[in-house]
C-alpha cells in the first residue's frame, strides 16, 4: 500500500507526522477520521498513515473518503506473525505477535515514509494503546500525541488502575465496593469495572498493556480524545490535572466537516418515512462480537410477542437463528446484513437503540438523540453501560445482563411505551444540544482541535 497516493514533490510540504494504528477492532477507523480532520486543516502537511496491509485495503479503498487526500498516504506495517502460522481463532494471540513486534517494524516504516516524502517526521500521533510510542517519540526527540478511541470514564480507570487496585485489593477484597474516591464515580461499583483492573486475570496481554499504559500516558504531549468535556464535566477534570494535555476533539461524527452519507442499499430509510416518530426498535451489536445463538431467539421472540417495528442490522444467517415457527414474513420489520448506523439513529422514527456499548455507538445514539437498550460483552462496554443507565439516564442494561424474552419485552415496553422512555429522550437531547455546542467554532471541542493542529504540526525539540 505504500506510495498509493502518486508522490508529490518534497517542497509542497512543511511538516510530517506519523500516525501509528492499532489494526484490531475498531481502532484503526477513528485515528483515520481524525487524521483526514488534521489533514484537512494543515494542506501542507503531509501525514503517513501506517498500520497492516489488511487494515489499509479495508480503510483506504477506492470509495473511501481518505482517497481523496492528496497528503494522507498510507504504509503497511508488518503484522508480526511467525512464518507458517495458524490461528487459534483467538485474537489476543494475534495482537501479542503484533505488538511484540511492532516497535521494530514502526521504526522501519517511518523510515520509508521520511524516504518517499523527503521530510523528517516532526510528531508521532498513535493510538493509545501504544505505549512504547512515548518511548519511541523521546528517542526521536518528538512530540507524542496518542488518541483514546473509547470514553473518558474508561481511560480515567486505566490512568488510575494503580489506585484503585490500592484501595480495592489492599483491603482485603471487598471492603471497597463502590468507586467514590474517583471523581464522578459515585454511582458506580467495583463490579462495573473493566476485567483486568480489578477482577480477572491481572496478567492478561490486553490487561497488562492497558496498565502499562495508564502509567505511561502522563508523558504525552497531549491526550487526544473522541469525546466533548461536558459529557463527563468531573471525569474530565480528573484527567486533566493527570495529563500534560487533554483534548477532546468530538464526538468524531459531529466533528468531522462532512461525514459521507453511506449507501442505504437495503432501504432502511425509506422504510423508516413509513413509521411513526420514536415508535422503531433499530438492533445493531457492533461488528467485534455477537450474543450467542439463543440470545438473539429469544430477543427474536421479544420482537414477534411486542410487535415493535424494527432494524436487525444482522451478521451471519438470521434463518439458522430466529426460533422454530418463526417466519421473517410475521415479523414487523427489515433484518438487513448492513445498514447506514447514523443515519438510522438520526431518523425521527426510531425510538430505541439496541447496542453492545461500544463507545463510537453511544456517541451515535447521543447526536441522534436514540435511548439504548445495553448488552455489553467486554472491555469498556460495562461501564458505559453503567455510564449511560445509572450516570446520565439515557438507557438501561438488559435484566440479568443476557437477552431473554421476558427481559427484552420489558426494556422494549419501558422506553417505547413508557414514561420512563420519554425521560430518557429529555435528558438525551440535553447531552445531544452540548455535543452539537461542542463542535460549533467557539465550541470545547473546536478549540481543543486547534490546540491539537498546533502541536501536531509545530515541531520543537521536545
Amino acid at each position: 500500500m505504500a506510495g498509493q497516493n502518486p508522490k508529490q514533490p518534497s517542497t509542497q510540504y512543511h511538516h510530517h507526522v506519523a500516525a501509528l494504528a492499532f489494526p484490531f477492532g475498531t481502532h484503526a477507523g477513528p485515528l483515520l477520521s481524525l487524521v483526514l480532520r488534521l489533514a484537512a486543516a494543515k494542506p501542507d502537511t503531509i501525514f503517513s498513515f501506517i498500520t497492516t496491509s489488511k487494515a489499509n485495503s479495508s480503510l483506504f479503498s477506492q470509495t473511501s473518503k481518505a482517497s481523496a487526500f492528496l497528503n494522507v498516504k498510507a504504509y503497511d506495517v508488518p503484522d508480526g506473525l511467525p512464518e507458517g502460522f495458524v490461528p487459534s481463532g483467538h485474537p489476543e494471540q494475534l495482537i501479542g505477535f503484533f505488538l511484540k513486534a511492532a516497535p521494530a517494524n514502526f521504526r522501519i516504516v517511518m523510515k520509508e515514509a521520511e524516504a518517499g516524502s523527503g521530510l523528517k517526521i516532526g510528531c508521532l500521533v498513535t493510538d493509545a494503546f501504544f505505549w512504547f510510542a512515548g518511548d519511541m517519540a523521546e528517542e526521536m526527540k518528538l512530540p507524542w500525541v496518542p488518541l483514546w478511541t473509547a470514553g473518558s470514564r474508561s481511560l480515567l480507570v486505566h490512568a488510575a488502575t494503580d489506585l484503585i487496585r490500592q484501595r480495592v485489593l489492599g483491603t482485603g477484597g471487598n471492603a471497597v465496593k463502590t468507586l467514590e474516591f474517583l471523581p464522578g464515580f459515585s454511582k458506580l461499583e467495583v463490579a462495573d469495572l473493566p476485567e483486568g483492573v480489578v477482577l480477572g486475570n491481572l496478567e492478561s496481554p490486553i490487561s497488562s498493556l492497558l496498565h502499562k499504559m495508564g502509567q505511561e500516558l502522563p508523558k504525552a504531549t497531549a491526550v487526544a480524545i473522541n469525546s466533548f468535556e461536558e459529557a463527563e464535566p468531573d471525569v474530565v477534570n480528573e484527567l486533566k490535572s493527570r495529563f500534560k494535555k487533554f483534548l477532546n476533539v468530538g464526538p468524531f461524527n459531529l466533528a468531522s466537516a462532512s461525514p459521507p452519507l453511506l449507501e442505504d442499499d437495503s432501504g432502511c430509510l425509506e422504510w423508516l418515512d413509513k413509521h411513526k416518530p420514536a415508535s422503531v426498535v433499530y438492533i445493531s451489536f457492533g461488528s467485534v462480537v455477537s450474543p450467542p445463538p439463543h440470545e438473539l431467539a429469544a430477543f427474536a421472540e421479544a420482537l414477534a410477542e411486542s410487535g415493535f417495528p424494527f432494524i436487525w442490522s444482522f451478521r451471519g444467517n438470521p434463518d439458522e437463528i430466529l426460533p422454530n415457527g418463526c417466519d421473517k414474513s410475521s415479523l414487523n420489520g427489515k433484518i438487513v446484513s448492513w445498514a447506514p448506523q447514523v443515519q438510522i439513529l438520526e431518523h425521527a422514527a426510531v425510538g430505541v437503540f439496541v447496542t453492545h456499548c461500544g463507545w463510537n455507538s453511544i456517541l451515535e445514539s447521543i447526536v441522534g438523540g436514540v435511548p439504548m437498550i445495553c448488552r455489553p460483552f467486554f472491555g469498556d462496554q460495562n461501564l458505559n453501560m453503567k455510564t449511560v443507565e445509572a450516570v446520565w439516564g439515557i438507557g438501561v442494561g438488559i435484566e440479568g445482563g443476557v437477552l431473554t424474552k421476558q427481559g427484552a419485552v420489558k426494556a422494549l415496553e419501558l422506553i417505547l411505551r413508557g414514561e420512563a422512555g420519554n425521560e430518557m429522550r429529555e435528558k438525551i437531547k440535553v447531552l445531544r444540544s452540548l455535543a452539537r455546542s461542542a463542535v460549533e467554532d467557539n465550541g470545547s471541542s473546536s478549540k481543543a482541535f486547534n490546540s491539537l493542529v498546533n502541536i501536531v504540526t509545530k515541531h520543537e525539540e521536545v
